[in-house]
């Protein structure tokens, strides 16, 4: 299995527009060969003494993938990349973490 955390840092105001056209991503990537979650997430206050500063222009995207192959044909799909043409405005950086499980 692979997990993905992509941090998407957005222009000032334009969350809820990103978020929107997530939602009508979000379908076409769990029919993805191989996707097991796909996640849109925002920052939640906690009170956790731990927990970084809350971000207003930050969503993050959860990922879990069947393997590495998975996610490297999603990455080049026709919906992404019409995606990525729809948001281009709206995003001002994106940064990937792609994981593995550790072994006990």
């Amino acid at each position: 299995m692979i997990y993905v955390v992509a941090t998407v840092t957005l222009q000032p105001q334009a969350r809820q527009r990103f978020l929107a056209e997530v939602a009508r991503l979000q379908p076409e990537v769990l029919a993805e060969h191989g996707c097991i979650e796909y996640t849109p997430a925002i920052d939640q206050a906690s009170g956790l003494a731990r927990q970084i500063g809350l971000r207003a222009d930050v969503v993050t995207i959860v990922e879990r993938w069947q393997d590495l192959a998975a996610l490297t044909q999603h990455s080049s799909a026709p919906h992404m990349l019409s995606f990525r043409q729809r948001v281009g405005e709206l995003v001002v950086s994106t940064s990937l973490q792609v994981l593995s499980p550790a072994a006990p």
